[in-house]
């Protein structure tokens, strides 16, 4: 295994066991989009493999520190990575030459190299995103979450601006050219956001009861800010796991298609006999990691029975399909209608929906860390085996 996926698998793993669910911006999802953003510059421009890799290792440990504190998390970051390539028997060079690209990602550092050009625009690369406001809305929501600051939607959208007009810019040559006119469609679409709250300004200074609103109104956002990117995030590990479970079928499919034309059919002479057990262990263990990735992606839709009394009774989640394919459209319809005019009732369908969206993904990553042993225990055995019987021939 490569040290890239090896910090992959890493860094993942530490997330999932050590990161505070109130990031919702600094975790595995943005670490991910930034090493594909660095990616996407690298293949269109000059880099060594060496460098690649270091700039690559970087971008996977940029945001660990965040595991232990926020305050000075590249600096932890650093201390992070120097244990895990210390580990992997890299030299002391080699990682101070990382460490260097870990603290070059602050917010106020000036890049003096290549590489670090290269690494600042990944980790800066968002502001060129199609989903900015998404993503902004993620780290408003964390920097409330974690006691940084509070801000009105005023406040943010106009910190927001100064920092991409004023405070920021790209570095490398395929970032000003592909990722600063879409930049600039986002300041476009802040700037337009600030018109209309100074219109909404002019428009609340009726009376004081007017004046609150604007505080319901940001409560509200809040709220839904917080279930929006939970969803996505929810949504994004599950396209993970099928991602991953998907590999292990194509790598098994291909290994069990390649025993049975190539080595199976060699087995029935006795020249070959000390090769039996050991094809069977592999294409067993392969067999049982395709059993296993299978059940890890095959949809597992609960479907509940319920009457028209439970739905009025409001004891019946309209969001999921398992539960409203069994009711004809007029009384969805109007049952919606009830939903929708009452916020409690949608936050608690939303709650629920999220929770067992939350316990499919449990189980999915159960049966995936199966599959994943099951395959690195078959391979190993196998391989051990099919050593064994030519030794002792």
């Amino acid at each position: 295994m490569s040290i890239l996926h090896k910090a992959k698998d890493y860094v993942e793993i530490l997330f999932k066991d050590k990161l505070s669910s109130v990031y919702f911006y600094h975790n595995f999802i943005h670490t991910t989009y930034t090493v594909n953003k660095a990616e996407e510059i690298m293949r269109n421009t000059s880099v060594s493999e060496e460098d690649q890799e270091k700039v690559l290792l970087a971008l996977w440990f940029h945001d660990t520190g965040y595991v232990e504190c926020a305050q000075n998390h590249e600096e932890k970051g650093v201390t992070i990575l120097a244990d895990f390539l210390k580990q992997e028997n890299y030299p002391e060079s080699y990682i101070e030459d990382v460490s260097r690209l870990i603290l070059a990602t602050k917010i106020t550092y000036e890049p003096q190299n290549l590489l670090e050009k290269i690494v600042k625009d990944a980790d800066c690369s968002h502001f060129a995103s199609h989903d900015y406001n998404d993503i902004s809305d993620a780290l408003r929501k964390e920097w409330e979450l974690t006691n940084v600051r509070c801000f009105s939607n005023e406040e943010w959208n106009a910190g927001n601006l100064d920092m991409l007009k004023n405070r920021h810019h790209y570095y490398t040559d395929y970032a000003k050219e592909n990722w600063e006119p879409l930049k600039k469609k986002n300041i476009k679409k802040i700037e337009k956001k600030l018109e209309k709250e100074e219109d909404k300004k002019e428009d609340k200074k009726e009376s004081s009861d007017n004046k609150k609103e604007p505080k319901e109104a940001k409560s509200d956002r809040s709220v839904d800010t917080l279930f929006r990117v939970t969803l996505n995030n929810h949504t994004r590990l599950s396209d993970i796991a099928d991602s991953k479970a998907n590999i292990l079928l194509s790598v098994n499919a291909i290994i069990i298609s390649v025993c049975l034309s190539v080595l199976v059919p060699k087995l029935d002479t006795p020249k070959n006999a000390h090769l039996i057990i050991p094809s069977f262990v592999l294409l067993l263990s392969s067999v049982l990691t395709i059993i296993f990735a299978i059940l890890s992606t095959k949809p597992n839709v609960t479907k509940t029975n319920f009457t028209a009394q439970d739905v009025t009774d409001r004891k019946v989640n309209l969001l999921f399909f398992g539960n409203f394919h069994q009711m004809i459209f007029n009384d969805y319809h109007t049952a919606m209608k009830d939903l929708i005019k009452d916020r409690d009732y949608i936050y608690d369908s939303m709650v629920k929906d999220l929770y067992f969206l939350g316990k499919v993904l449990d189980r999915k990553y159960k049966l995936l860390s199966i599959t994943y042993k099951i395959f690195m225990a078959g391979i190993i055995i196998s391989v051990l085996s099919f050593a064994y019987a030519f030794l002792t021939l």
